[in-house]
């Protein structure tokens, strides 16, 4: 392995030369508390960024494997670190100046969910950490800069790295927060399968999002409040009892007016599946990790699902049992999804009737006298919903708001109003 100093003096050796000379730079170089690894480097400054990965071994990074001695508290930790690690990278992109993408600085966005990421890896036999990130090798025009990729890799790198992946220089109460969330959060997730509910909704969470395209709480939001009828009380292990709305596993509709927030509450059942940051509002929002979210997708494509469970004797007669196409209806492409969640072992589905194939979810009274059943290849949603948990355990949780056949089949009806979210 080089050194750090060999590094530096092959950047002065190839500065002011056409820009392949970069490709010299790949291998990995020691620095005082990590080794840094250019593994690909970019054939021009307008091309994808540099990949380069900074590696610290355990007994430097020295975190203590309370905050990692499980694979939840280990992603959770992960997570942590990346979130660090890019802020403290984000005021040094562009910094060094030049072409094309020349001194970008970039690591995987993080959305509001924990995610097991391959940009920040943390080694549990050992405590090492590995950090992937981007850096856009700087030139002007086709030619090297490298006084700047130096400014890069000797000025602002090492003090990131310093500042945010080494336990010294963190908060340690911080980090345990992150692994004391992990464990509550973990813990409704045991107590959703003690209890047999299909999702935990805690009092006092913020479900809106700031905008469409924003994921983030919105300000001034409704707290959460549950009905009585459905408020449970979970003993977490940090934070201590917990009460909020468990929603019972069967057949489950979120009812009420437009605009009073029953698609705020499946979505918020939706992104459930995963674990959320502290402050996101969303924290003690779990739902079954299993739960599939399903919609119409028109035009999506097909390959040998056996569908017949709910389309056969079409026209065409086309074979329902082992169903392609590359170009679904919407009734056809739900079909297909349930089947395809089933198989995937699903124990929930969620679903929004404005999202949905209308002929697929029922057929009313009228249209079933107009077209009798002999002659529709359709057996609606509406037929199959008892079945499928009675039978294979599948829960389903439904909005409703434009029809009420869904209720004859429910076993639990949740009433949301726009001053309980």
């Amino acid at each position: 392995m080089q050194s750090a100093n060999d590094l530096k003096q092959l950047l002065f050796g190839i500065n002011h030369k056409s820009y392949p000379a970069y490709k010299s730079t790949r291998g990995a170089y020691q620095f005082p508390r990590y080794t840094l690894s250019i593994d690909h480097v970019q054939g021009d400054p307008f091309a994808a960024p540099s990949r380069v990965s900074v590696h610290i071994n355990g007994k430097t990074a020295a975190f203590p494997t309370s905050l990692y001695d499980t694979y939840e508290k280990r992603v959770a930790l992960q997570d942590y670190l990346l979130r660090q690690f890019a802020r403290a990278i984000a005021p040094y992109s562009f910094r060094a100046k030049g072409s094309g993408k020349s001194g970008l600085l970039g690591v995987s966005r993080c959305g509001q969910e924990i995610l097991e990421r391959t940009a920040c890896v943390l080694n549990p036999s050992d405590g090492s950490l590995i950090v992937n990130m981007e850096i856009g090798f700087p030139a002007n025009g086709r030619t090297i800069a490298s006084q700047e990729l130096i400014r890069i890799l000797f000025d602002f790198l090492p003090g990131c790295v310093e500042k945010s992946l080494l336990y010294r220089s963190l908060d340690p109460k911080a980090c345990a927060g992150v692994a004391r969330l992990c464990e509550d959060q973990q813990a409704i997730r045991a107590a959703l399968k003690e209890k047999g509910l299909t999702a935990f909704i805690a009092d006092g969470s913020i479900l809106p999002r700031e905008t469409g395209v924003s994921d983030l709480p919105m300000k001034h939001a409704v707290p959460f409040t549950s009905p009585e009828s459905l408020r449970v009380t979970l003993d977490l292990p940090n934070r201590g009892p917990v009460s909020g709305m468990g929603i019972p596993l069967g057949v489950t509709l979120i009812v009420g007016g437009g605009f009073h927030g029953k698609s705020t509450l499946l979505q918020a059942l939706e992104r459930g599946v995963y674990n959320h940051i502290a402050g996101d509002g969303r924290e003690y929002v779990i739902t079954d990790e299993t739960a599939v979210k399903l919609r119409a997708e028109d035009g999506r494509s097909i390959n040998h699902v056996d569908i017949s469970l709910f389309i056969r004797d079409l026209p065409n007669k086309k074979d329902t049992t082992c169903f392609s196409t590359a170009d679904a209806s919407g009734s056809t492409s739900q079909a297909a999804a349930v089947i395809e969640s089933i198989e995937a072992g699903t124990r929930a589905f969620l679903i929004d009737e404005d999202t949905s194939a209308t002929n697929f979810m029922l057929r009313d009274d009228l249209m079933q006298r107009i077209v009798s059943r002999d002659k529709e290849p359709i057996t609606p949603f509406i037929e199959r919903a008892r079945d499928l948990y009675k039978q294979a355990g599948i829960s389903t949780v439904l909005v409703a708001g434009s029809s009420g056949a869904y209720f004859f089949i429910a076993d639990t009806i949740i009433p949301v109003s726009y001053t309980h979210l």
